[in-house]
């Protein structure tokens, strides 16, 4: 059953709404629309959420821990992505260090084995963005662009997030849109001051007579983006709406979303590392800072490499992370009369687009690569640039480093991530008279997953510059070219050619699940059980061996063309599984007083695995695959104390959580991990509201190990890389009189740079810092810096993760350095 079935199954479904609109005028059901809900943290006594719950509840009567963030929130912090956005969230672990899409994501200590964000599901409206949050090269961050649309950010933890959609037991993350319930719009335009960037914002909601309302809005911009690229890495825009109707009982609502944007991938560039494994030292080479210099280059923009069954792809390199959706669904909730209520909500999004960025897979000095490729007396040529042609007569002395790399082009055409998704839920208010109330929810969640894409990576030597890098050729002792316009080799011989690699597969859930709350006095109870059927259907091949072909079809063999790993269909695998499995989440929360309650929360999630364990031997020949490495289950506990009062808050969390890890690594070096992990820690979070002066921040401490691993005992014990044991965040801001003033700070610990657990990563606080004025009280203006005092912040090494490297050479990513840019936006 293909993605129209599923259509079909969804429009029936949604069929029944506007009937039952017609069929009742009961009153207006008494969930709170997301606009009227509260959103300042510390005035929270009713502040309503509606991730995670089977109704809009008040968090501090939620035995779930929920996080909130608000427009006025967001426009403060400038996020460079929806990853970056939620550094601020405590418990989670965001590495949004690759530009707006690409990041890594760990929630509590469960484990990120392999990038993106397995445990982790990004919602729009209550709708998953992708299925799966770690697809390899289409993370669903990427996929989300948050902008003025936002009405709010509510991110749930742990707990309730295993029942309540599939595959996300770690954490939800749902961006809700604004729907015109309040007249109003803006307008702002953004610059880049020490960086190119120019952007404009612009949104407009309104209600239309008595019945109905809408929202527009979206941003187009255009620039090199916060590292000088020497061209335009940032391009696109997106466009989203919504109409609302609104009727005695209830409402119906139609949204659509555009998204076509290019944005540079940020991703291990050179860096000198000295000192030891416990105490590193980090800083830049002579002529390359990681912080603010990429490998991307005017002079590095087209790619010409093998896809599919032979077929020449040219990309062009300035097209980075292209994200591209078309999106159509709809929403309906209504009060059916006598306690029970229907609710409905369906997208349908065509989501594709492709990722294009340079690896320093191997960097070394420039003449040992000259050596390497060309043989003794081997000489170095500039390929192109302001030099083409020209002999580097002393490659030690290249750009004060004497370095070149060679860069794997990371280049994947993401074909088709289409995603349709519809849920059902009817819901029945129960009066138990003296003994309390509650309410039993019955859902069903049906959703589709396409995962098409083609790897086709090639290698090129390049030097390390920070001004406008350019590609290297190689000529023997004789003379003969080696290279070819730079490029060394179609794939990566540097990694075995191991990813050559074509997908197609299709995955499909079924979920009903069953919801139930009771409140008693001051106790609340609630327990959800889901029961997931989840179907992976498809084919996926590797490249089988190397061959001769010319690939530019110019009538001759160059030496890069001798060995060209090519994926057919005819080497294809199958993939045809099905798994069935329950889920389940109870907690209990008990006030103790208006503004202070307890709460408690025992769960069992699970994550289907998806595209990671199709290659290193995870899926069988014949297309079936174990159990356990289908799927990952995650146990979790959690205990804590929550209050609220006038202009305070503060949350304190304990929880503990296990899990397996079934998961393919590529790089550094290609191999598969079968682990089992713990966690255990406390969070915190709280936020002061007094006067002119506004405090949000919050902790967490994470004591996470390898229990098992299947595949390298000697891990046993270790903690799992990047996973830092304290991380934290603090935003202090005042207000005068139409003037703001505030900063964000965002800090860690030392970790480890991979599983060993030798070499480590230092910890760091970067700042942020923003002021703003309202020259009338419709006209603003506000300036915001990122990373205000320049720090190194590294988030995971490349070259060398295992020890220190004898030579001091290795590779990092880190975030972008300092960029400041001023805003000025007009309320209409």
């Amino acid at each position: 059953m293909k993605k129209t079935s599923y259509l079909l199954v969804s429009a029936a479904l949604s069929a029944f709404l506007p009937a039952a609109a017609l069929a009742q005028t009961a009153p207006a059901p008494t969930n709170t629309p997301v606009e009227n809900a509260a959103t300042d943290p510390a005035n929270a006594n009713d502040d309503i959420v509606v991730t995670g719950t089977s109704r809009p509840e008040r968090r501090l009567t939620t035995s779930i821990s929920i996080s909130a963030l608000d427009s006025a929130q967001i426009a403060q912090t400038a996020p460079l992505g929806s990853a970056d956005l939620v550094r601020n969230v405590p418990g989670l672990r965001s590495e949004a260090s690759g530009g707006e899409g690409n990041a890594n994501i760990a929630v509590r200590g469960l484990p990120v084995a392999s990038g993106g964000a397995k445990f982790v599901q990004f919602q729009e409206d209550g709708l998953p963005v992708l299925n799966f949050g770690d697809i390899a090269f289409a993370t669903a961050d990427a996929f989300v662009r948050p902008d003025n649309n936002v009405q709010r950010v509510e991110v749930v933890r742990g707990g309730s997030a295993s029942t309540f959609t599939s595959n996300a037991p770690g954490a939800i993350i749902n961006f809700i849109s604004k729907t015109g319930t309040t007249r109003g719009g803006n307008i702002a335009l953004t610059k880049g001051i020490d960086f190119n960037r120019t952007r404009i914002d612009a949104d407009y909601g309104a209600p239309i007579g008595g019945d109905w309302s809408f929202h527009i809005g979206g941003f187009y911009r255009i620039g090199d983006g916060v590292k000088d690229i020497g061209y335009n890495a940032e391009k696109g825009g997106q466009i989203k709406a919504n109409v609302t109707r609104k009727f005695a009982n209830g409402f119906v609502r139609i949204n659509g979303k555009f998204l076509d944007d290019r944005s540079p991938v940020y991703i291990p560039v050179p860096i000198r590392n000295t000192g030891s494994n416990s105490d590193p030292k980090f800083s830049a080479f002579p002529g390359f800072d990681p912080k603010s210099d990429p490998l991307q280059s005017p002079y590095f923009r087209s790619d010409l490499a093998v896809g599919l069954n032979g077929r020449r792809i040219r990309t062009d390199v300035a097209d980075g992370y292209r994200t591209k959706v078309r999106g159509i669904g709809g929403e309906a909730s209504f009060d059916l009369g006598g306690g029970w209520n229907v609710d409905e909500k369906l997208n349908y999004a065509k989501n594709s687009g492709g990722f294009t960025s340079p690896y320093a897979a191997n960097v070394n000095t420039a003449a040992s690569f000259a050596t390497s490729i060309g043989g003794a007396g081997a000489t170095l040529r500039y390929a192109n640039g302001p030099n083409a042609g020209q002999t580097i007569a002393n490659p030690g002395a290249l750009n004060g480093n004497g370095l070149a790399s060679n860069s794997l082009l990371f280049n994947v055409t993401l074909d088709d991530f289409t995603n349709v998704t519809n849920i059902l839920t009817l819901g029945k208010d129960l009066d138990g008279g003296s003994i309390g109330s509650g309410s039993v929810t019955l859902g069903y969640f049906k959703s589709y997953q396409a995962v098409k894409m083609d790897w086709h990576w090639n290698s090129y030597l390049q030097e390390v510059s920070g001004n406008r890098p350019a590609l290297l050729d190689v000529y023997n002792a004789a003379g003969q070219i080696q290279t070819q316009g730079g490029l060394i080799a179609y794939g990566e011989p540097v990694f075995g050619n191991c990813c050559a690699r074509y997908y197609d597969v299709d995955y499909k859930i079924d979920a009903p699940y069953i919801a139930a709350t009771w409140k008693a006095g001051r106790l609340n109870l609630d327990g959800s059980v889901r029961w997931n059927s989840s179907k992976a259907d498809g084919i996926y091949a590797s490249n089988n061996g190397l061959t001769t072909l010319d690939v530019d079809q110019d009538g001759s063999i160059q030496v890069p063309e001798r060995s060209v790993p090519v994926v057919s269909l005819a080497n294809a695998k199958p993939v045809d599984y099905r798994k069935n499995y329950f889920t389940w989440s109870v907690g209990a929360n008990y006030e103790l007083q208006t503004d202070l309650a307890l709460f408690a929360r025992v769960s069992r999630g699970a994550r289907f695995n998806a595209d990671r364990v199709l290659f290193g031997g995870g899926v069988r020949d014949n297309g079936s695959i174990a159990d356990d490495v289908a799927v990952n289950f995650v146990n979790q506990q959690e205990a804590g104390v929550k209050y609220r009062s006038g202009g305070f808050f503060a949350n304190v969390t304990a929880f503990r959580a296990t899990t397996a890890e079934s998961n393919e690594i590529i790089i550094p070096q290609q191999r598969t991990i079968n682990n089992k992990y713990r966690s255990y820690g406390v969070e915190l979070e709280g936020g002061l509201n007094y006067g002119i002066f506004q405090l949000t921040g919050g902790a967490t401490y994470t004591h996470a190990r390898i229990v098992e691993s299947e595949v390298t005992p000697a891990l046993n014990g270790n903690t799992p890389y990047r996973q830092a044991a304290l991380i934290f965040q603090a935003s202090p801001q005042i207000a005068i009189d139409g003037f703001k003033l505030g900063a964000n700070f965002i800090g860690t610990t030392s970790s480890y740079a991979s599983d060993v657990n030798q070499l480590k990563i230092p910890g760091y606080v970067m700042t942020g810092a923003f002021a703003s004025y309202a020259i009338t009280p419709a006209l603003q203006v506000s300036v915001n810096a990122q990373n205000l005092f320049n720090v190194l912040a590294i988030t995971e090494l490349g070259l060398s993760g295992d020890t220190l490297p004898t030579n001091g050479i290795n590779t990092a990513r880190a975030f972008p350095g300092r960029n400041i840019s001023a805003t000025i936006g007009l309320k209409f």
